[in-house]
């Protein structure tokens, strides 16, 4: 049975569930308390990190090289284009929210207000949280001008862009943290990669102690 390793709020696992549910690849979901450094997931990945795939009896670690080699093996449908150029362009998306949003952002709204309290380690950093919700507003305002630019956020066509994205705004919209009433155009967007069946399973997630918000699984939102 493949099995997907993984924190139901890390974007990094939720771009992964993504592409998994795009392709039509069933998994079996095994929430992960990766901060409690378990010997048999150390095993797994000595990085003690999530996602950890076990996809058809190889182990796999890293969100964007668990979704290359996914879209290597399984190729249909697509999520990376065929030009150098514009494979070159959903890489540097795909980095820009793992890497920039990441730590501008989500580390400092979603660790500071979610992840500290499972890990019971300390209280929320009020200049942080302030930081990431000025900070977020210059990506909302980035996304929409790539969106009036283009269809989807790195061209055409939907993409592992698209996936990187709605992964860190779906796990910060969970806890509200996310005014889409800024950028009518990225709120445009997110309602229709929301409404794929891909974003169901992410749609369902429930965490202990944070109760989603009502417009959280609306599609109409």
């Amino acid at each position: 049975m493949n099995r997907l390793y993984h924190v139901p709020l890390s974007p990094f696992c939720r771009k992964v569930r993504l592409v998994l549910a795009e392709k039509r690849i069933e998994v079996e979901l095994v929430e992960e308390r990766y901060w409690e450094m378990d010997t048999d997931f150390l095993r797994r990945n000595p990085a003690g990190k999530v996602p950890v795939l076990r996809l058809n009896g190889k182990i796999l670690s890293e969100s964007m090289a668990i979704c290359e080699y996914i879209e290597e093996v399984y190729p249909d449908p697509a999520l990376m284009p065929y030009s150098p150029e514009e494979r070159y362009e959903v890489r540097r998306l795909v980095s820009w929210f793992d890497d920039k949003f990441h730590s501008e952002v989500t580390q400092n709204l979603l660790y500071e207000r979610v992840n500290k309290k499972l890990m019971k380690s300390g209280y929320p950093d009020s200049k942080a949280v302030k930081m990431g919700a000025q900070k977020i507003k210059y990506h909302l305002d980035y996304m929409a001008w790539l969106l009036d630019h283009r269809r989807w956020l790195a061209g055409d066509r939907m993409t592992l862009a698209d996936f990187a994205a709605a992964a860190h705004l779906s796990s910060l919209d969970y806890i509200s943290d996310v005014d889409w009433h800024r950028c009518e155009v990225v709120k445009d967007w997110y309602a229709k990669i929301k409404s794929r069946p891909a974003f169901r399973s992410i749609l369902a997630d429930q965490i202990p102690g944070f109760p989603p918000p009502a417009h959280y699984a609306d599609l109409d939102f």
